[in-house]
């Protein structure tokens, strides 16, 4: 019966906590539906734009001196629009599928990265005029299946590629039932997938899938026969934002009086893309793979002592025999085990960073970890704490002493002791866990990875420097763990 009790009122209070999320989430949507955007940005003298910049020509990353530049088409029209307005540009660059929720959660102005203003979009956000249209979707395959792919009835049964999110996608959907579409967050991935013998072929724009080709030998692209009703690229900017619209039209018949896009912008970016592919090396892109490194170790440190902190209270929480401590420090638990991190990642950034609007991604990131990691930590805490003889602690209160000093001095030292492995597992896993913050764009080593990957055009060789980094990484971890590990046992 008590059990039974116990359950309700877990149930019952994870009803609550939905419930009071979603009423924050539309407070914060009506609040902010209330704000001028284009006077945000004209008080904080900045324009941040949101893009994923995997899609070159149109949008993506070339390394200057050693530092990264974001570059191409869309790149340019942001900074004519940051021009005209007087302020200073801001690029955020993350997964193409959480542009627009980026968008409508103000972690960026406007989005510029490719969008096709579809109906359904339009029911989220409001589109720009077109600034340019391309002539048409192509299919990108490797070079060796020319003879057996050249139209959608030959894709038959076959498995074709598409970004999450996308306008391809849905094309490839709806137009090719008798196909299977595998969607996938980055377009490196994609072609990673594509030479790998994963999918067949890719679906792109003209200008990335030939860009592709070019830069390198064993792809070839040719144009599609799927139908697009609505061709052409877009800016989109927040619902019921018209004097910020009005403004980026301004700039868009602009940029489409003086032909800017064919004889400014797409040259430019050609010159990056050429600069790019003469240095194919990942070995030369070595400042990107340590700024990666120098942020998951960051990522790492600073998660370990929230999880170490939180979890030790959660701990002490759940062994309390009063249920106003008790059963919340259970509902946390099962709520975070519950839930895969890479949508408590999403919460924290796109959800609470709602709320406090200067929440950057990295702290974001930190955050939603060290939270994860508290939960587990909790649990191997209270393993540990449950391990112990009930007479260590009835012998230090016959000494004695509080019980919050028997906690402190006798129990606590013992349970790490015994559940150390545990912790040091627990460790190592989020190291490699950091790696799923780049989807909201903070720059670890993963991140970094699909950025050489796009910059170099190749798909495997990147990930075997960022194995190798991963590797070096846990293994000189698991070796300092084991040192304090042999030091707890020699001490005894």
């Amino acid at each position: 019966m008590k059990k039974c009790n116990l359950f309700k009122i877990i149930a019952n209070l994870a009803c609550l906590m939905t419930f009071l999320c979603l009423f924050s989430a539309n407070a914060v949507a009506a609040d902010h539906s209330s704000k001028s955007i284009l006077t945000c940005i004209k008080n904080k003298k900045e324009l941040v734009v949101g893009t994923s910049a995997d899609y070159p020509p149109l949008e993506f990353i070339d390394n200057q001196n050693g530092t990264n530049k974001y570059v191409g088409v869309d790149i340019e029209l942001a900074k004519e629009i940051a021009k005209d307005l007087g302020v200073k540009l801001v690029v955020k660059n993350m997964s193409f599928d959480s542009l627009l929720v980026a968008l409508e959660t103000r972690k960026v102005d406007m989005v510029i990265s490719g969008l096709t203003p579809t109906p359904e979009r339009k029911k989220s956000v409001d589109f720009s005029k077109i600034y340019y249209r391309p002539s048409g979707e192509y299919f990108l395959i490797n070079k060796n299946d020319r003879a057996k792919y050249h139209s959608l009835i030959s894709f038959k049964g076959q498995k074709i590629g598409a970004q999450n999110g996308s306008l391809q996608y849905q094309l490839v959907k709806k137009q090719m039932p008798k196909s299977h579409v595998k969607g996938l967050g980055k377009i490196n991935t994609l072609v990673l997938a594509l030479q790998s013998g994963k999918v067949s072929a890719v679906v792109m724009e003209e200008l990335i899938a030939k860009a592709y080709a070019h830069n390198n030998p064993s792809l070839y692209c040719f144009k599609s026969d799927l139908k697009e009703p609505q061709a052409g690229n877009a800016v989109a900017v927040a619902k019921n934002q018209p004097d910020l619209l009005k403004e980026v039209n301004k700039t868009v018949d602009k940029v489409i009086a003086k032909k800017l896009v064919l004889t400014k912008f797409l040259p430019q970016a050609a010159k990056s893309m050429k600069k790019s592919t003469a240095k194919k090396d990942p070995f030369k892109y070595a400042p990107y793979f340590i700024k990666g490194i120098e942020l998951t170790l960051v990522i790492t440190i600073f998660s370990v002592l929230i999880g170490v902190i939180l979890g030790t209270i959660l701990a002490l929480m759940r062994l309390s025999s009063h249920l106003a401590l008790k059963i919340p420090a259970i509902c946390y638990i099962e709520l975070i085990r519950g839930t895969p991190q890479m949508v408590q990642i999403l919460f924290v950034y796109f959800g609470i960073g709602a709320i406090i609007q200067n929440m950057s991604a990295l702290l974001a990131g930190i955050i939603a970890i060290g939270l994860n990691s508290g939960a587990y930590v909790a649990e191997d805490i209270r393993s540990g704490i449950n391990s112990l003889p009930v007479g260590q602690a009835e012998a230090a209160r016959s000494l004695g002493l509080s019980k919050a000093a028997t906690y402190r001095y006798v129990v606590i030292p013992q349970a790490i002791k015994n559940i150390w492995p545990a912790l040091g597992n627990e460790f190592i896993t989020l190291l490699k866990d950091s790696s799923l913050v780049s989807i909201i764009g903070v720059a670890e080593t993963m991140y970094q990875t699909q950025l050489v990957q796009t910059s170099t055009y190749q798909g495997v060789f990147p990930l075997v420097v960022a194995m190798a980094i991963y590797f070096i990484m846990t293994f000189t971890l698991t070796r300092i763990l084991s040192y304090m590990e042999r030091r707890m046992n020699y001490h005894d």
